[in-house]
Parts: structure tokens; sequence; C-alpha cells
């Protein structure tokens, strides 16, 4: 079986050129610009330039010897020719280097207009979605290795419209379980008018604690989409713990059906395991799973759980460092879903990485979380899990969304102010371990 080594970016997070070439504004152009929205008052009008800058990082992915590009299509962007020109432009330049293009459609930057419509929230917001991926399919269907529809609806759908902690800022439980089913939705109609490898990639949140409060967790963290994606229909015990919140009829007959859509592969985002308990009131509730302040919480339906801090060492997120909840998801995930491969399409860390005086980036803490992680997803393949690929989060250090730039996931890094491009040690390591993976089955790239 081969395997995948690749790298993965996000439009928003990296291109700027904000308002150039007939590029729309997005939700997240919005939302940036609104005080108080994300720290320090940052937004993605430049990011890291890589609109201009794209042949630049093209090269740096030749140079590690990646074998496949994790990208997203900026949706406000394919509204103008020239816009579809630039990803054209990168899939050839990618071709040419022997790096197959793997497209991501959503990445969260739904344009303004179709939230000013309602969003996602709105069902006419997934037949926007289908028209958008019929237009991109037809551009570049022809040179893409895989579509990917989605990227982690969950925060699409919980962070944007329950918790508000990411665009578009609203608080409103009801509105955040619609939009789960929309963008379900969309995913499904978009799946059935592309070209070629279809895909979508989920942030499945390995749950571990009380029974009770992982099976609640676990239902609005997972299987709201993984059951009409992969099983055809929605869990029954997630529509009973909200229907104090929905009666869900937003759901048409067939729209499960129309869901789910033969997938080629699955991919799935790991950063950290998630830990439960019951919460019976009393002294405010536990949010340490870092998605909200617990005044407008993204657990809807799970009002009775708290959230418990984990055990260290923590990334720069405050995220708990534990592969093991990795190779225990990608397990579950092959118990449940046996036929259904998987691409591990994010994972490593933020650090406090700094440029050293030699000129270099010491970050012997992520060559340590990536080597442990890979080691992870290896203890799963051994024991059966069928894992075809690995993309390492993120190629460049970018604008982290509400935290704006204080966060660096990249391998390698950004000096915002030059757009000046250094390796990290963590990017000569993961070059050099796909150099020995590529050597053939007599290496052991997880060891």
């Amino acid at each position: 079986m081969s395997f995948v080594w690749g790298a993965a970016t996000a439009a928003y997070q990296i291109e700027g050129a904000a308002d150039e070439d007939g590029r729309v504004p997005s939700i997240w152009d919005t939302y940036s610009r609104t005080p108080g929205r994300v720290r320090d008052g940052d937004t993605g009008d430049v990011a890291t330039d890589h609109y201009h800058r794209w042949a630049e990082d093209v090269e740096t992915m030749s140079a590690l010897g990646l074998g496949a590009y994790r990208f997203s299509v900026a949706w406000p962007r394919i509204h103008d020719r020239r816009g579809i020109d630039f990803y054209s432009r990168l899939v050839d330049a990618l071709l040419e280097r022997g790096i197959a293009p793997v497209a991501t459609l959503y990445h969260w930057d739904l344009p303004q207009s179709l939230e000013d419509a309602g969003g996602w929230p709105e069902r006419d917001t997934a037949y926007r979605f289908a028209e958008y991926a019929e237009r991109i399919g037809a551009a570049l269907g022809d040179r893409v290795h895989t579509w990917t529809t989605l990227n982690e609806p969950w925060c699409s759908a919980f962070l944007g419209y329950a918790s508000g902690v990411h665009a578009p800022g609203r608080t409103e439980p009801a509105a955040a379980l619609a939009a789960a089913h929309h963008l379900n939705l969309a995913h499904g109609l978009a799946a059935r008018v592309l070209p070629g490898r279809v895909s979508v990639t989920l942030n499945l949140h390995h749950v571990r604690g009380d029974a009770e409060a992982a099976r609640k967790v676990d239902a609005v963290a997972n299987r709201v989409f993984l059951g009409p994606m992969l099983d055809g229909a929605y869990p029954a015990d997630l529509l009973e713990n909200t229907a104090h919140i929905t009666d869900w009829s937003f759901v048409r007959d067939g729209d499960e059906a129309t869901i789910a859509a033969p997938l080629d592969v699955l991919g799935v985002n790991y950063y950290t395991p998630t830990l439960v308990r019951p919460w019976e009131g009393g002294a405010p509730r536990a949010t340490a799973d870092g998605h909200g302040d617990g005044t407008a919480s993204p657990w809807v339906g799970c009002e009775d759980v708290e959230f418990v801090r984990q055990p260290g060492p923590y990334t720069e997120m405050g995220w708990s460092i534990d592969p093991t909840g990795l190779t225990e998801l990608l397990l579950r995930l092959h118990r449940d879903h046996p036929s259904m491969p998987v691409m591990i399409t994010e994972n490593v860390a933020a650090f406090d990485d700094r440029v050293d005086a030699d000129g270099r980036v010491h970050d012997q803490r992520r060559i340590d979380y990536l080597r442990d992680h890979l080691a992870a997803v290896g203890r799963a393949m051994e024991a059966g899990a069928d894992v075809r690929g690995y993309f390492v989060w993120s190629l460049l250090d970018n604008f982290e969304w509400a935290h704006g730039y204080s966060k660096r996931f990249g391998i390698v890094h950004v000096d915002y102010a030059t757009q000046e491009r250094t390796w990290k040690d963590s990017a000569h390591w993961y070059r050099d371990h796909i150099a020995t993976f590529s050597r053939g089955p007599s290496s052991k790239p997880f060891d």
C-alpha cells in the first residue's frame, strides 16, 4: 500500500490579497475586522501573502519531498475568473513537481453575502455550495487528485453559530444544529457533482471519561457527521439529547440518503483528546476543552457535561499532548467503519517558536510531537487501521483564526513583517523522515 506524505494549509490563513482580483468579502473578513473579535486586531488581509508568493512556497514543498499538498479554495475568490486562474496555476505547478493536489472546497470562508441571507442555518446555502463545487470541479477536476468537500464542519457549525468564537460569531444553539445539517447536506450534494476522488475532513474528538457524559459529547462532536455521512442516518440519541433545542424539522425526506454519498477516503484531524465528566451545577462549569468561556458553549445538548483539563505537557494552545488518543481514535474508526480508509489530514502543534542568533528555529518539541504521533499512527496501522497518508499542519505559520498571529503551527517560520520564510528544525526533520520512508518497505517510517 502506498502512503502519502503531505502538508496542509487553508486559504484565509495564508493567501492574503483579500481585496484583489475580484475576491468578495467572507465571514472571516467581517469577523476579523470587527473590534474585539480577534486577538490584537489581526486580520487575514495579508496573512503570509501566499497569493503572491505561491511559487516560492511550491518550491519549498518540492524541497521537502512532499507527495501531496492539501490546500483550500477560497469560495469568495472564485467569483472572478482571475481567482480560478490562480488555483489553476497552483495545481499545474504542483503537478510539474510530482506533488498531488488535494483541494478542500470549504475551510470556513463563507461569502459574506450568503451569511447575510442566513448562512449555514439556511438550506439554500447548501445548494449554493453545490453550484460552487460544480463550477470549480469543472475548472480543475481533470488535475486535482482528491477533493475534500468540507474541513471540520463541527467548527463551522458549533464554534461559528453556538459559541460564537469563530465567524460569523453567532450564539444560537438551534441555528448551530441546523447549520450542521446543512453542512452535511452541502457535502452530499457536492460529492455527487465533483469529478474524481472525494473526501471530507472531520476533526473527530477522542472523548474519554464518564461513559454517559462521553456518549452525549460523542453524539454532537462526531456522530452528528459520521452518522449521516457513513451510516445514512442521524443517531437517535443525538436527536433525543437535543429535542429541547430543536425538532430537527430542517431534515427533509431524502436528505440523509443524499448526505451518504460514497467517499473514497475519510480525512481525520487530530490534536488532543477530550476528557469529560458529569456536571451537576454549583461552581462554574469547567470549559477546559478550549472552545469557549462557558457563557456560550459549542456543546449543544451537553449542558450537564463538564470538560476537564488533562495532564500536561501542553502546547501553546493549552492542549494536552497525548498521542495515544490518535491510536485509539483510528482504531475506533476501523472498528466502526472497517471498509473506510482514512488519511490524517491535520496534525502537529503550536509552540513558541523564535529565530535564534544562528538564524535557525530550534523547535525540538514539535519534532518530538511529530515523532510520537507518527508512532501512534504506526501502532494503529499494525492493529489493522487502513491509513493512507499523513499531512502535517501546517506548512507555514499563519493566521490562526481568533488567535490571530499569536500561535505558530508551521514547520516553516514566517516573519510577518518581511514575509521571510525560514525552515524550522521540524521541516528538516520531516524532509529527512519522508526520504527515509521513500527508500522502501525495509524502512520503519513510524519508529
